[in-house]
């Protein structure tokens, strides 16, 4: 059949806007998906890219452009580059008869680079061919000539890189190695908790609570440790302590202005490209057992029904008894093992048993606080590819959440809106997080699709579009267990607005709290290190001083940037699962696997495996000979001779067709096999 490019309706960048009849000249951001295909962002809106409208700029440069008629809303031509964004890159070095020529890993560069035969820059450095450089460029590409760049640095062979990965990184901006005067700054810093204690009276020793770090078994840094107790007229006492990083990194310090370039770690498949030098990271401020740190502690008091009666914040001197993973917590919980297997020594690892045990009601007891206040619980699932030593995937693991994670993820949430309500309350200048109501143009493309589930019924239908936490809570209630589930909540999820950073609170939605900030994570979010600073002055009476003035002014750019490096980092992180993922995918072509349809476009299906969550595309043609049409309101393919619908839930079979590890595609075909019974 004949492919027609997807319609996205209201969501076309720049739609409802004619040319001018005279060019009109606008100042923007060019932001480039890949080569000559991207937009550019104007204060007066944002604009697609016209057919060979890219020129001589290149990603995120400022641009000059001019309008020009395209299909339903104008285009952008870029007219002159006004402010130039790249200065090096990494790229793939090769030879070019006299000339070397340098591939950006980065493919949105969109330009070819050359080496300038009488540059010796590649001889200096024994580039070879396909050997990964650093280049920066000495001349920038022009509508008469190309650019040309000198090598600053042979970084290794392609042997020994993962190329496919590096090509992630370059094209997502993710930071590489620390400057010199930060790693040098890192490596002069101690702990120092006598010290701490001693210069600061309001710093608490709290050494003697009993407190425990929990985070997956391959966790390297710990940042949040917990405690609870219950007390002697009902209710509990729960405590957050986390790593003190902003007793260590000082505003403007050539630390912290290098995480206020990356903002955030980023997560990927095969590495972390962390926000700190290792030196804190996984030393100073880890939380490591059996040994002092420096904390802030949020110390809450919770009603019978887990409803927070007070709460305070202290900085603090804590030691962890013990370094827990979420699978040994779930095994004590159920009753696998004992609390004699707990990673501490006699009657420690009792009361560790015990306070897990609290902590674990408590959970309970927070998520019927939430849910009685309209917090929407989506059921994800998240999958990653293992890796062996040398970077070959060998599997997929697959993460629920369960009483364990639960029980850490409820206590780091109460704390965040604790700490939120007391930074609202006294106006201090921090990273508010904020989370919208969908719109409901995103909720209505859930309708006819949870109602074809059988998930929406009635009069439902109102208060799902109106954007009623509650009514979304019934949907997902509805699906619990069934085979909608998975669906329903993908679904459902997908039309929520992005979470972003703010310099005032305004709420957030999913998670029905009136003030929410991230607190939890200074080690790998910048954000959070603004909140602990903001708490330090508010409760050494600091508010109106010098450094929360610029922290105020600061804020707004500061917020910005940190939402726009987290959703490239999150998108990174996406990315290089994919990779790894097509990678373990290609050695099991014409291999058959159970799946369900959860995605559906004119070219195809998405269809996502029941073992190992991987996505891929079941093209149309796969579907059959005949004509198929779309209908993209009930997220459908009809067979235009058959009737046969293919759409979202469908149980199927599939072989893996082919795979792309540079693009993390995954093709599938349809198996001969019979269709899978549905899931119970």
């Amino acid at each position: 059949m004949a492919r027609k490019k997807p319609h996205h309706g209201n969501r076309r960048r720049g739609s409802g806007r004619r040319a001018p009849a005279q060019r009109q000249t606008l100042e923007g951001t060019l932001v480039l998906t890949r080569a000559g295909v991207g937009h550019v962002e104007t204060p007066e809106g944002s604009f697609d890219l016209a057919h060979r409208g890219q020129r001589e700029a290149m990603n995120a440069d400022v641009v000059q452009i001019v309008l020009v008629e395209g299909r339903g809303s104008p285009r952008a031509v870029v007219r002159s580059v006004v402010k130039r964004a790249t200065s090096t890159f990494l790229g793939r070095f090769s030879h070019a008869g006299p000339l070397g020529a340098v591939t950006p890993l980065d493919a949105r560069l969109g330009h070819d680079f050359f080496v300038v035969p009488e540059d010796a820059s590649p001889q200096r450095l024994g580039a070879g061919e396909d050997d990964v450089v650093v280049a920066r460029i000495t001349e920038y590409p022009t509508r008469q000539s190309a650019a040309v760049v000198t090598l600053e640095r042979r970084v290794g062979s392609s042997d020994e890189l993962d190329l496919d990965v590096e090509a992630v990184m370059a094209s997502f901006g993710l930071a590489g190695d620390f400057p010199a005067s930060a790693l040098d700054q890192a490596e002069g810093i101690e702990v120092c908790p006598g010290e701490a204690l001693a210069s600061d009276p309001r710093r608490r020793d709290l050494r003697d609570l009993l407190c425990v770090t929990v985070d997956p078994a391959d966790a390297r840094d710990f940042d949040d440790a917990v405690s609870a107790r219950r007390l002697p007229r009902g209710g509990f006492e729960v405590g957050v302590h986390i790593a003190d990083v902003s007793r260590y990194v000082e505003a403007d310090s050539p630390i912290d202005n290098e995480a206020k370039r990356r903002t955030c770690s980023a997560y990927l498949v095969d590495r972390v490209v962390p926000m700190l030098p290792e030196r804190l990271c996984n030393d100073v401020c880890s939380l490591v057992p059996e040994s002092d740190r420096l904390a802030m502690s949020v110390l809450m008091r919770l009603g019978s029904l887990g409803e927070v009666e007070r709460s305070h914040v202290v900085a603090s001197v804590i030691c962890s008894s013990a370094r827990l993973d979420y699978d040994t917590v779930d095994a004590l919980l159920e009753g696998h093992v004992s609390e004699g297997d707990l990673p501490c020594e006699g009657s420690c690892a009792h009361e560790v048993a015990e306070m897990l045990s609290i902590l674990d009601e408590v959970r309970d007891l927070r998520e019927q606080v939430r849910r009685r206040r309209g917090a929407l619980d989506f059921d994800t699932v998240e999958s990653r590819v293992t890796l062996d030593a040398k970077g070959v995937p060998t599997g997929v693991s697959v993460r629920r959440r369960t009483r364990g994670t639960g029980l850490v993820e409820e206590a780091m949430l109460v704390a965040n809106e604790c700490v939120a309500r007391m930074l609202a309350d006294a106006e201090a200048p921090a990273a508010y997080r904020v989370h919208e109501r969908p719109l409901p143009e995103d909720l209505r493309a859930c309708a006819l699709p949870l109602r074809e589930l059988g998930l929406l019924e009635g009069d439902a239908a109102s208060g799902l579009l109106a954007g009623d936490p509650f009514a979304i809570q019934d949907v997902l209630a509805r699906a619990r267990g069934t085979e909608g589930a998975y669906l329903a909540s993908a679904l459902l999820l997908r039309a929520q607005r992005r979470a972003v950073y703010l310099p005032v609170n305004e709420g957030h939605y999913a998670l029905g709290a009136s003030a929410y900030c991230h607190f939890t994570s200074p080690i790998r979010r910048y954000p959070d290190m603004l909140v602990h600073r903001a708490l330090k002055a508010l409760i050494s009476g600091k508010l109106e001083g010098h450094a929360m003035r610029v922290q105020a002014a600061a804020l707004p750019q500061l917020c910005g940037t940190c939402s726009e490096r987290e959703r490239a980092a999150d998108a990174a992180a996406r990315a290089s699962q994919k990779i790894k993922m097509a990678e373990l995918f290609s050695t099991q072509v014409r291999q058959g696997f159970a799946g369900r349809v959860s995605g559906c476009e004119r070219y195809g299906l998405f269809v996502t495996l029941d073992e190992s969550r991987a996505e891929g595309l079941l093209p149309v043609r796969a579907l059959g000979t005949e004509w198929f049409s779309y209908d993209e309101e009930r997220m459908t393919l009809t067979g235009e001779e058959t009737g046969e619908v293919w759409g979202l839930g469908r149980r199927v079979v599939v072989e893996v067709a082919g795979t792309n590890k540079a693009r993390g595609q995954i093709d599938f075909a349809l198996s001969a096999r019979p269709t899978p019974r549905p899931e119970q």
